[in-house]
């Protein structure tokens, strides 16, 4: 699930506008504890700058009794970050891309618990997508 989609689809089908706040989120999360109910794998895509939005995806998993694997994806280069971030191209019709600016001074709260952290920098996306589906496979093989 991206939160991009859903927070994209809410505006286009209804007299909501962007900013929305946290109903995208909240629809992500009624969405993904649905999946994990019937036993589901969900990966979702979004950005999660502060605690209350991770905490939320914990609180997920843990009403489901699912495992979760969190990954925060960083880009370390920073001439390049801003380059991605002018030429991102999206699949979604419309939608309002950031500007490096808005990126940049987004709040960013650190985390405050392990995660699996992959830097774009360093890693293909191919070989980040096996590191995660191999730490999903160890977490379900851990609440089996």
């Amino acid at each position: 699930m991206r939160v991009d989609r859903i927070e994209h689809t809410i505006v286009a089908w209804s007299d909501l506008s962007h900013p929305l706040g946290p109903v995208g989120y909240a629809l992500a999360y009624e969405l993904a504890l649905e999946q994990l109910r019937l036993s589901l794998d969900v990966i979702v895509e979004c950005v999660n700058p502060i605690a209350l939005t991770r905490d939320a995806w914990l609180d997920v998993a843990k009403t489901a009794g699912a495992s979760i694997v969190e990954v925060e994806v960083v880009c370390s280069d920073a001439a390049e970050h801003r380059r991605r971030v002018a030429i991102r191209i999206s699949d979604v019709e419309g939608l309002l891309k950031p500007t490096w600016s808005a990126v940049r001074d987004r709040t960013y709260e650190p985390w405050s618990r392990k995660h699996l952290v992959l830097d774009s920098a360093e890693i293909s996306a191919e070989d980040a997508a096996q590191l995660i589906t191999s730490r999903m496979v160890s977490a379900r093989a851990a609440t089996c």
